[in-house]
């Protein structure tokens, strides 16, 4: 009784405290209060990193409830949990999160550039903490993963939350995709082709280029990024021209590439992981 008493005054805490930060960058923005665009960006931030946990204590009680009375999985269950967090208890749910959060955080603070095109390995990792953890606790760990290595190591740079819903939902689509009932001979490598072109059309076009292009639009572009637009386009800053400069002309796609070819080699030797039960035909 005691336990079900603390998971609902954290719950109430969490939530109130999402909402208490929503409505501080709401009143920030309409000018009520001095801080900008930083101070902006961070509140509504912390409110839907706070909103996240507060919807991942929610879910993590609701399951450990359930497995409490019977072994039987929901639908959304069978959905959006892997094989191993299927089987797994709350604490080792919330484990392997935190886990898979902390590799989340390690890859964002590594990035190296090569004949000006800068490289990471998000895409890699958001992909695989869907697979592992399944497409709800990857969108979590991923999000909050994000957000955590901005605080870590942010470069200087402000904090762009399309960035992290980009990665998160990289996760979310890793986790789904490959749960497809394709039972055909090479099954897991179209699964991941498919992967990789949901990734790019939804998360690398969809929400990071089209959450830079409306950034970019209000505090103007770069040179560089004018200049490619004037030599191929012949001016004009159209959301077109900019996806495809971002794309091909500024290396972005040679990012993505890179990290696919990391999922299409490593895969096979995660399914080899027994207790990892990844299933890759």
């Amino acid at each position: 009784m005691q336990k079900s008493k603390l998971f609902v005054f954290l719950n109430a805490l969490l939530f109130a405290a999402s909402v208490l930060l929503l409505l501080c960058g709401v009143f920030v923005q309409a000018g009520f209060f001095e801080g900008g665009m930083p101070a902006i960006a961070a509140f509504y931030t912390l409110s839907a990193l706070v909103f996240f946990l507060w919807l991942f204590l929610l879910f993590v009680r609701r399951t450990e409830k359930r497995t409490e009375k019977t072994r039987t999985h929901s639908l959304f269950e069978r959905i959006f949990l892997s094989e191993i967090m299927l089987e797994g208890s709350a604490s080792r749910r919330i484990a392997l999160t935190g886990v898979t959060a902390a590799l989340c955080i390690v890859s964002n603070m590594f990035e190296f550039r090569f004949a000006d095109i800068q490289f990471s390995l998000t895409v890699f990792t958001s992909a695989l903490a869907g697979i592992l953890i399944g497409p709800f606790f990857g969108f979590v760990a991923v999000f909050l993963g994000d957000a955590v290595g901005y605080v870590a190591n942010s470069w200087g740079y402000l904090y762009l939350p399309w960035v992290g819903l980009s990665c998160a939902v990289m996760a979310l689509l890793a986790g789904l995709v490959m749960k497809l009932p394709f039972r055909f001979r090479g099954s897991g490598y179209a699964k991941l082709a498919l992967l990789c072109i949901l990734i790019l059309v939804v998360c690398s076009v969809g929400i990071n280029t089209t959450g830079f292009y409306f950034y970019y639009t209000s505090i103007g572009f770069s040179g560089k990024a004018l200049g490619l637009i004037e030599e191929h386009f012949g001016g004009g800053v159209t959301y077109f021209a900019y996806a495809v400069v971002r794309l091909l002309f500024m290396g972005q796609i040679w990012n993505n590439l890179l990290n696919y070819v990391l999922l299409f080699a490593v895969m096979p030797m995660l399914s080899a992981v027994k207790p990892l039960r990844i299933r890759f035909e």
